[in-house]
């Protein structure tokens, strides 16, 4: 028998362990799924924008799926491969989107419903090309609408102080989860119900750690994320993210009227300008930040802030999740799809015009919480991070 030394067992033993199979994900479930969302008209012409390399191998039940749905299967167009090599002038690069996204929008005329798949961005000219005709439909109360399927390759997943992320596989099973086997249906009567609570009582918000936030909604859009990409709901769209569905689905955002929002935010452990800063506390007037104060990093808030402009004093907007299946685990935690687990609250900052607020200057940060208490005129929808409404 061969013998190895005990340090190269254990070497090879930690490298099995890291070497873990990933999930396999089932393709044609998740395509049609994908697809059934869109609820395709006959005829409807329906693309994705991708990003190569990047779920590649769902992209043929895709197509399949929008054929045999009865819609006109217009292909796949790429993004460029990102990370672009160094040598790349950012000049030549931005001349070409800027160049190209016109271009775009005439090749995407007739286009009825997109799907921007994983590794794609709001930032790739082609997607823009397409964000530009959502915007143009929203007055002509027209269905074309666009699916964000960002999945784990878009930043969507986020750690909880202290806590690591878990594995992939572990983060694909779950997402994979919530795609096929949230009950849509439940969770749109859920959002509704939070909506019109919104429309008549203050909200107010609680923390253990000092979060003590009040603002009203008044009559602000507010944007049900609950998986329905018809037509028909995209015709009805107020607001650019009404006709930008996410899957997997599951969160309420509504930007407050902005000189409603006073009161205090308190922040776990937090990074800002790439700093790590600790007992983050800001105070809020009529939607302004009008006083920081942090146990350690107070000037990287202040820097970053700074940067950002009138917009980084900002309030945003309010996300509630309401999916259970995205919920954050008592056991190995962690923030799953930007917070669109039930009882997850996302407190944002910067320019809120995609959601009808009068915030301009493009900078935006989410900040999420897993421990709040949120009251909508006296009924308490959120305790302690936990959705009881």
């Amino acid at each position: 028998m061969r013998r190895f030394p005990l340090g190269l067992l254990t070497i090879a033993f930690a490298a099995t362990l890291v070497a873990q199979p990933r999930l396999t994900l089932d393709y044609p479930a998740m395509a049609r799924k994908l697809v059934g969302q869109l609820a395709l008209k006959r005829g409807e012409r329906v693309m994705s924008v991708a990003h190569p390399g990047v779920f590649d191998d769902l992209l043929p039940y895709i197509r399949y799926e929008v054929m045999r749905a009865g819609g006109i299967d217009l292909g796949v167009v790429e993004v460029l491969r990102e990370p672009v090599p160094e040598s790349f002038d950012a000049a030549v690069l931005q001349t070409g989107a800027r160049e190209s996204r016109a271009h775009y929008k005439a090749m995407f005329r007739d286009v009825d419903a997109a799907i921007m798949m994983p590794g794609a961005t709001t930032a790739h000219p082609a997607y823009l090309a397409m964000q530009d005709w959502l915007k143009d439909d929203l007055s002509e109360h027209r269905g074309r609408r666009t699916v964000h399927f960002h999945w784990i390759e878009n930043g969507s997943a986020y750690p909880i102080a202290g806590q690591p992320l878990p594995s992939r596989s572990a983060m694909d099973a779950q997402y994979q989860r919530a795609l096929l086997q949230t009950d849509y249906k439940a969770l749109a009567g859920a959002e509704r119900r939070f909506a019109a609570a919104l429309r008549e009582g203050e909200v107010h918000i609680l923390s253990p750690g000092g979060t003590d936030l009040r603002f009203r909604t008044g009559d602000r859009p507010v944007n049900l994320q609950d998986g329905d990409a018809s037509a028909a709901r995209a015709a009805l769209g107020k607001v650019l993210v009404d006709k930008e569905v996410e899957l997997p689905a599951g969160v309420v955002r509504v930007a407050p009227l902005e000189d409603t929002v006073g009161g205090i935010i308190a922040f776990p452990p937090s990074q800002w300008d790439g700093r790590p800063v600790e007992g983050l506390r800001l105070r809020f007037s009529k939607g302004r930040v009008v006083e920081i104060t942090a146990s350690s990093g107070r000037d990287a808030v202040e820097a970053e802030i700074q940067k950002a402009g009138e917009a980084g004093r900002a309030f945003r907007e309010i996300g509630l999740g309401f999916n259970p299946l995205l919920a954050v685990a008592e056991r190995s935690p962690w923030i799953p799809y930007y917070g669109y687990g039930a009882g997850v609250v996302r407190l944002s900052l910067g320019d809120n015009t995609e959601l009808g607020g009068t915030v301009t200057g493009g900078y935006v940060r989410w900040n999420f919480f897993t421990d709040l208490t949120v009251t909508v005129g006296g009924t308490t929808w959120v305790r302690g991070g936990k959705l009881v409404m």
